[in-house]
Parts: C-alpha cells; sequence; structure tokens
C-alpha cells in the first residue's frame, strides 16, 4: 500500500513539519553510526579491543534501529494526517531516551576506565 494512495493529502505545511522531524531522526542515526566506527576505527588504544568493539557494535545497532524507528514513525503520523485523525501516542521515545542515557554512561565509563 502507497502511503499516497490514503486518504486525502494534508497541508503541505504539516506534510513538511512530518518530514523534517524524520530527517532529524535520520541524522541522530547517523551521528550514532558515526560514532561506533569513529571509536572502533579512530579509538585503537581506548580501552580492551573487546571491549570497544562491543561499544561500537551497540552504536551501530542502535542506530539502525533509530532509523527504522524514525521511519515507522514519519508513516504513522503521514498515515494519520491523511485519514483525517489524531497523531498517535509516541511510546518509543522513553525506551530510545533511556538507550541513549545508557549509551552515554558506557562511553563515559570507557573513557573513565581507560584513563
Amino acid at each position: 500500500m502507497k502511503i499516497a494512495t490514503v486518504g486525502e493529502a494534508p497541508d503541505y505545511r504539516f506534510s513538511l513539519a512530518n518530514e523534517r522531524t524524520f530527517l532529524a531522526w535520520i541524522r541522530t542515526a547517523l551521528g550514532f553510526l558515526a560514532a561506533g566506527v569513529g571509536l572502533d576505527q579512530l579509538a585503537p588504544g581506548l580501552a580492551t579491543p573487546l571491549l570497544r568493539e562491543a561499544l561500537a557494535l551497540l552504536l551501530c545497532l542502535f542506530s539502525g534501529i533509530v532509523a527504522i524507528y524514525g521511519y515507522v514513525r514519519w508513516l504513522r503520523n503521514e498515515k494519520a494526517m491523511r485519514l483525517k485523525q489524531d497523531l498517535p501516542y509516541t511510546r518509543g521515545l522513553h525506551m530510545i531516551s533511556l538507550v541513549m542515557a545508557g549509551v552515554a554512561a558506557l562511553m563515559v565509563g570507557l573513557v573513565l576506565y581507560a584513563g
């Protein structure tokens, strides 16, 4: 099912705002991906190789999850706007915030452990 065939086109300002939010999620995902690759490639002496690679892999996997979540969120919002429904509640933000805080704590711990 193409999203363009569902309902009627919403006001373009709302569609563009939804698109900007989607792009912000993608930008965040790219940031996590760059952090994972950078940690693995640019900090070889930061910690034990196993710990460093595990954290880099965690950052890269989280990047994929954030990108997929951003797309699903965009799709749900676009569909709701086209059907003139209320926008769906974003339940996953709490979990993503907790995971981001956990990753940040792991990064701080890794830096302190290496120092």
